[in-house]
């Protein structure tokens, strides 16, 4: 498959059972929003939160391995058995970084965490957390043809379905701890973004992931129309 072609998705119900996820980035603000929604979707049945820090919840159904190096994982595979959702939401910011530093940290770092998950956990369904003018056609060394490359390695990989999320603005959701303190200063523009189509809310696209969990998408790559589609 070339990176120009898009890979097809399996459109029909992707889960029958409940959902078993697991979840990294939580101490940011897109997977801590992420996290938030699942813990409180009747759908998702247990979630595993692995992060460098403590992602400070508490919760029936959640269970939080703490491991600094995600580059290498070999020590906490075998608890990566038996799972069928993997939210992956950890990443950096470009802004100055240099290149093979953040070639390592968004595209290796990622291909690892799958490549050893797919071990443990075949008939997992991936979804990645991209973002809005990633390029797919890998043209240059910016972000967005890293982010590209990352899309199009992961879709290579024998998962059951492989889902990238590509969403630009996000409206934080209220009361949650990991929000990006220049939000404050942005929120004004969010009602024009939302009606250009350039912006979600962050609530949107954790129920977006787990409603493609159960439900499938018509497309592997969701952009911001589509998450908001699919969170309804």
């Amino acid at each position: 498959m070339s990176y120009f072609e898009v890979p097809k998705p399996n459109t029909t119900t992707i889960m029958q059972q409940k959902i078993s996820a697991i979840i990294t980035g939580a101490t940011g603000m897109v997977g801590e929003g992420v996290l938030h929604e699942c813990l409180q979707s009747e759908q998702v049945e247990r979630v595993l939160v692995i992060g460098r820090k403590p992602c400070g919840y508490t919760h029936p159904k959640l269970k939080e391995i703490l491991h600094v190096d995600f580059l290498n994982i070999t020590n906490i595979e075998a608890q990566l058995m038996g799972y069928n959702a993997c939210y992956f939401c950890l990443g950096i910011s470009s802004v100055g970084v240099d290149k093979p530093t953040y070639f390592k940290m968004t595209h290796t770092l990622a291909l690892h965490f799958a490549e050893t998950l797919l071990r443990q956990s075949p008939n997992l369904t991936f979804y990645y957390v991209s973002g809005e003018g990633t390029d797919i056609k890998e043209r240059g060394t910016g972000w967005a043809a890293v982010k590209g490359k990352t899309e199009n390695d992961l879709a290579k990989l024998p998962f059951r379905a492989v889902y990238n999320f590509r969403p630009g603005f996000m409206h934080p959701t209220e009361g949650l701890q990991n929000t990006l303190p220049y939000y404050k200063y942005i929120g004004w523009a969010y009602p024009l973004a939302r009606a250009t189509g350039y912006a979600t809310l962050l609530s949107e696209l954790g129920q977006a992931m787990i409603k493609v969990s159960t439900n499938g998408y018509k497309q592997s790559v969701l952009k911001v129309r589509d998450i908001i589609a699919a969170a309804k």
